[in-house]
């Protein structure tokens, strides 16, 4: 299609026509070859030539004279040009963009946001705590109340950092990408500027929104961001939910750092800063992707609150809060600020929901109402729930440090709860509220054993139930520096010496009574003739021993303490208190019973006997082993 050079040089009439020519000659309204052919894929001269022409009549609109007698004849026919130029830029606008449409693959997405420095415990690196984790996780229900717990375009998609901005502050973490080439990016720059200087911003926004945003909503869609109701997302399992959050949490940060940072800079480019209509148009395609996207976290923030849940919210609120200063360089302008206060409203209620959950936690660990002992006085599943939930927090101790800002229970005092212990903490004063948390939960967890231990018919088995659990917790803080940091030496050490408490108290209960019959007070016979031993008390004696002994081997072999270094010291003790009365005693009346009838009725072990029976105890036979004899 041929067409008529524009000079500079004719009169203004002249040039207004052969510019009008120009324009009505790409008139699709009344040309079947305007209408089959597209003026940006034609050669660039033709393109200069129809940008100049609606130069060259919008020129003419703003210098026509109203004192001049044909300027009313000639106002209307360069509006009526005017609006066959606009009404085909339009066109030429929408067809640019859709062909510059990318599609991209989720995983060259990812790949680019992964060039940045925001990788964190809950970032694109796969998480692999799950709730409570660890190899010695258990299951246990916590009761809390129930209202709590098309083609690519040339150069589309490459990636671009934001270093490389000029025009603008960026944060590190901020990867832009080309969302359309170079090449069209001048060709829509050019475009809009001559819609916008004729009056057509409305028109010009409308198109360049509308495929923008529907450019948008696919790039979602590639990235498995999907329409979920706060509703939707209530009635999922928990455990598909910390699925979503992982893959959330990801997705996140390619929108905001990647698509919505390259869609501010299109935007920007394009409109070359056009201030309102610029902003405007960017907030316009972005507002709808970015309430999906935060429609998901804000549902998990009013959602029930119960102790597996606090981990991921924690992940999702530091995800949050790890984008908050890149969404605050992207949506910057007046009309895209409800975005970012959208999403510090949300991460604010993830920290108020933490908080709560925290909370309930310490009141669950109290009333956990389970009452059947386990079997052999070992480890509390309870017990090694609240261990494990105590080092996942210390794992989060940044983030709760700056959460949790109340003392729990108006400084561990519960004095308006007759039923929940007291803790004098003058010697935790200047300790954080985290901290203070932490060891009320512990304190907590201390009484409900307590209380456990009580339904024990055993004594001595309430005792080792005491001991085995206070020394787990004990040595859990130990063997995490972070959780041990934040319970501090001195809590540490009172744990130390409850359980070492509970040990001597179990020796008492089991061994007062069998080292008893190892006692001379009651054997020794006078009369006026002879004194001497009484050979009948000295058999009784023995008898009693072998008897009482056989049954605590049968009845202590089947009790549990799992921890090999505590369960070899108790042991040692003893046979330290055990091994040498035995000795002793058989020493000093061996010969009684030998010189007598059926000695072997009454001595029946040996030193050494006793020594190899001891390492029977505390191993948790599911049946007793057979007292062994030399």
């Amino acid at each position: 299609m041929e067409s008529p050079e524009i000079r500079g040089d004719g009169s203004d009439v002249t040039t207004f026509e052969t510019a009008e020519k120009i324009i009505l000659r790409w008139d699709s309204t009344t040309s079947e070859e305007a209408k089959e052919n597209l003026i940006f894929q034609s050669d660039r001269e033709e393109v200069d030539r129809y940008l100049r022409a609606v130069d060259e009549v919008q020129r003419h609109i703003s210098s026509v004279s109203i004192s001049d007698e044909h300027s009313s004849h000639h106002e209307v026919k360069a509006s009526s040009t005017i609006q066959i130029a606009m009404a085909r830029l339009e066109d030429e606008l929408r067809n640019i963009l859709l062909l510059q449409t990318s599609t991209f693959e989720p995983d060259s997405l990812l790949l680019i946001s992964s060039v940045s420095s925001f990788a964190s415990r809950a970032g694109l690196e796969e998480d692999n705590s799950e709730g409570v984790a660890g190899d010695e996780q258990e299951e246990l229900d916590l009761v809390l109340p129930d209202d709590l717990s098309s083609n690519s375009g040339s150069g589309a998609g490459s990636s671009r950092l934001s270093s490389g901005r000029s025009n603008s502050k960026s944060t590190s973490s901020i990867r832009e990408i080309d969302l359309v080439s170079p090449e069209a990016v001048s060709d829509l720059r050019s475009i809009a500027q001559r819609m916008i200087g004729a009056g057509y911003s409305r028109e010009c926004v409308q198109v360049y929104g509308s495929v923008r945003k529907s450019a948008m909503e696919a790039i979602f869609k590639q990235l498995g961001i999907v329409k979920l109701g706060i509703g939707d997302v209530q009635r999922l399992d928990w455990e598909a939910v910390e699925v979503k959050i992982r893959r959330w949490i990801r997705a996140a940060k390619v929108c905001v750092r990647v698509v919505f940072a390259s869609e501010k800079r299109l935007s920007e480019q394009i409109f070359d800063g056009g201030g309102a209509v610029e902003e405007t148009c960017f907030t316009e395609i972005v507002k709808s992707s970015a309430l999906q996207l935060f429609t998901f976290p804000e549902a998990i923030s009013i959602s029930r609150r119960s102790p597996e849940k606090l981990f991921k919210i924690l992940d999702l609120h530091d995800a949050i809060a790890d984008l908050l200063p890149d969404m605050e360089e992207i949506f910057s302008s007046n009309t895209s600020e409800s975005i970012l206060a959208q999403a510090t409203e949300i991460q604010s209620r993830l920290a108020e929901a933490a908080r709560g959950i925290l909370v309930e936690f310490e009141n669950a660990v109290f009333r956990e109402p389970s009452v059947v002992p386990v079997p052999g006085g070992t480890i509390h599943p309870l017990t090694r729930y609240v261990m494990n939930y105590l080092n996942l927090i210390s794992d989060y101790k940044q983030t709760l440090v700056d959460l949790i800002m109340s003392k729990p229970c108006a400084g561990l005092k519960c004095s308006n709860d007759p039923i929940k212990p007291d803790m004098d903490i003058t010697e935790l004063q200047g300790r954080t509220p985290l901290a203070l948390h932490c060891i009320w939960t512990m304190v907590m967890l201390q009484f409900n054993l307590e209380g456990k231990s009580l339904h024990y018919k055993e004594e001595s088995l309430s005792q080792i139930f005491f001991m085995n659990n206070i020394h787990y917790i004990v040595q859990k803080v130990k063997s995490s520096p972070e959780l041990r940091e934040i319970i501090g030496d001195m809590y540490l050490r009172k744990l130390t010496g409850m359980f070492r408490q509970a040990a001597t108290k179990y020796q008492r209960a089991t061994w007062v009574r069998v080292l008893s019959s190892l006692r001379d007070e009651g054997l020794h016979v006078s009369g006026s003739f002879s004194s001497g031993v009484s050979r009948s008390a000295l058999r009784e004696r023995f008898k009693a021993f072998n008897a009482m002994f056989e049954e605590v081997h049968r009845v202590q072999s089947t009790w549990s303490v799992p921890d090999a270094q505590l369960r070899e010291e108790l042991r040692i003790s003893l046979s330290e208190h055990l091994i040498p009365a035995y000795r002793s005693f058989l020493g000093r009346f061996r010969g009684h019973i030998e010189s007598g009838r059926h000695p072997e009725n009454y001595l029946k072990y040996s030193v050494e006997d006793l020594e190899t029976a001891v390492l029977d105890f505390f191993e948790g036979y599911t049946t007793a082993p057979h007292l062994r004899r030399r």
